[in-house]
């Protein structure tokens, strides 16, 4: 491999053009390929942005030896099965979040990527921009004390509602929780780690999947997390971290972090943080993927496996305490 990673894309929707995007403010990386079950798609998509290769399918890119790394942008539902593909040979995979749809997919995603003896991370992007870094080294230095409690939450309207879209389709894992609730709970795992409890409750629509839900996460020290999503109205979308000395506000959009405002106890001042993208944020965590590839890693630090299992373990967990189970599992 040289020191530029050569990336596929796998999937030609929204997210695959945010990732392709991205991949325009990466320095060690560049898009190379395009893979969808339409040969025309990857065709037009290869054409729209000046990308060298257009696969057949999905196949023809996994074993393609001019592609080191894949971005998964499938539909969740397909996450597993699209990403143990590209792993069983040999590639690099970044599997847009929520990593697959159930704790066991994610559990035969990470056998795979162990067996094949190659990366595999959640492409939980929220993660990596710079204001990330800095909120984990404003938390790791003790300036607000220590956190007792998260407020974090993210809803929106959809233009449309209809039922047979990714969103509202129980065949294609609709609903809040696993398409905006699992920036919140990320969020929480990142700043408190595993709960020991939780309670949780639901708006089943009409198609039968989540849309409303609120969760309250409870750790072995006593603190807190209180959680939601919608896709019935517009929230805040920001996130209250409370501490013994402080608190730190992220500012509207917590899942596109990019200002925050932190307050002492003791000085009872301000202090504003800023860090605007250098690119549209998709940049930080192919980056970073990319580092990791090149360093021969096949795991890390910031998003780690055990740590994706542990929130898929949790989201199942949720779903199980509403009676919620789609139609596939």
């Amino acid at each position: 491999m040289s020191e530029l990673i050569k990336w596929g894309i796998l999937g030609t929707g929204r997210i695959s053009r945010a990732f392709a995007e991205g991949l325009k403010s990466v320095s060690n990386g560049v898009l190379h390929g395009v893979a969808s079950r339409d040969y025309y798609r990857s065709k037009a998509y290869a054409d729209e942005w000046s990308v060298p290769l257009a696969f057949e399918n999905y196949l023809q890119m996994a074993e393609s030896e001019a592609i080191d790394a894949v971005y998964v942008a499938t539909p969740h539902t397909q996450h597993a099965e699209n990403s143990i593909l590209c792993l069983k040979h040999g590639k690099a995979v970044l599997c847009e979040k929520p990593f697959a749809v159930n704790h066991g997919q994610v559990s035969e995603m990470v056998a795979q990527a162990s067996k094949s003896n190659v990366l595999l991370m959640e492409g939980m992007w929220s993660r990596f921009p710079p204001l990330m870094k800095e909120l984990r080294k404003v938390l790791s230095s003790g300036e607000i004390g220590e956190v007792r409690t998260l407020h974090a939450d993210f809803g929106f309207k959809p233009k449309t509602r209809e039922p047979e879209g990714r969103l509202l389709n129980p065949e294609l894992a609709g609903g809040s929780l696993l398409d905006v609730g699992i920036y919140p709970l990320s969020l929480a795992s990142m700043i408190m780690g595993k709960p020991e409890s939780f309670v949780s409750d639901w708006n089943r629509g009409s198609t039968g999947v989540d849309e409303q839900a609120s969760c309250i996460l409870k750790y072995d020290n006593g603190s807190m997390a209180l959680l939601h999503s919608s896709l019935e109205s517009e929230t805040r979308q920001e996130a209250f971290i409370s501490g013994t000395e402080g608190n730190i506000r992220i500012h509207k959009q917590c899942w596109k972090p990019q200002k925050m405002t932190i307050t002492s106890r003791l000085s009872q001042k301000e202090k504003i943080v800023e860090r605007p993208f250098a690119g549209n944020g998709f940049n930080y965590e192919a980056e970073f993927f990319g580092q990791l590839l090149l360093e021969g890693k096949t795991d890390n630090e910031i998003m780690s496996l055990e740590e994706s299992l542990a929130i898929m373990s949790l989201l199942d967990q949720i779903r199980d305490s509403w009676g919620l189970r789609y139609p596939f599992e």
